[in-house]
């Protein structure tokens, strides 16, 4: 049976990799497929990882009906055997609806790969959608990891190494920048802290405190 699958994890996990490996494994078959994807690091219709690993896909918009997509591309005598969604965190809800509606009413199977949550650890809505939705998801087992070496749960947004909280949900950047916007991945206890890399590092640099005696 043709299922909705949604690929889950932090950044810098692999989600990407292993969008790319289902596509060159059934390629590899002779099969076709479409890849839909939006916001990707590489720029516009670019599927990408951090590997170096890159290949031509779809850029969504907040208008582009999914579903109407692959019906017109295979009206017009294309070929589509499965469907592939990258930065499925970045689609509306109505857009994973459209993804389900590919599974259910022409019977392909849809692989969706998003992170869930957002620097501020609240779901984004196309990732809601999808854990709602999804016939399977599944948490990738490349762990990535925090830089006290813990296991990173939440993705953190940074400006000069500092950690954010305000801000809009949706800002492109990627993993280990040191520019204006970045992001990077911390365990839970660090975000909460809200203590990067950058700054476990000056705390570490700046010289201890002397005890104060009392006059």
């Amino acid at each position: 049976m043709p299922e909705l699958v949604f690929f889950s994890g932090t950044m810098d996990c692999g989600k990407s990799t292993l969008a790319l490996q289902i596509e060159h494994n059934r390629s590899a078959r002779g099969l076709q497929g479409i890849i839909f994807t939006r916001d990707d690091r590489a720029g516009e219709g670019k599927l990408s990882s951090r590997l170096g690993l890159v290949t031509e896909a779809v850029e969504v918009e907040d208008g582009t009906d999914l579903y109407t997509y692959v019906v017109d591309r295979l009206s017009r005598g294309g070929r589509a055997d499965y469907v592939i969604a990258d930065e499925a965190q970045f689609l509306t809800p109505e857009q994973i609806d459209q993804l389900a509606r590919v599974v259910d009413d022409l019977g392909l199977d849809v692989y969706a790969f998003g992170i869930t949550t957002d620097f501020r650890s609240k779901l984004f809505p196309g990732s809601q959608r999808l854990v709602e939705l999804a016939d399977r998801v599944e948490v990738l087992q490349v762990e990535a990891l925090c830089w006290c070496g813990a296991r990173a749960t939440h993705n953190a947004r940074t400006i000069g190494g500092a950690m954010v909280v305000e801000g809009a949900q949706v800002v492109v950047g990627d993993v280990n920048q040191a520019d204006a916007v970045g992001y990077e991945v911390l365990c839970r206890r660090h975000h909460r802290r809200r203590m990067t890399a950058a700054s476990a590092r000056a705390a570490a640099l700046s010289p201890d405190v002397l005890p104060v005696q009392p006059a």
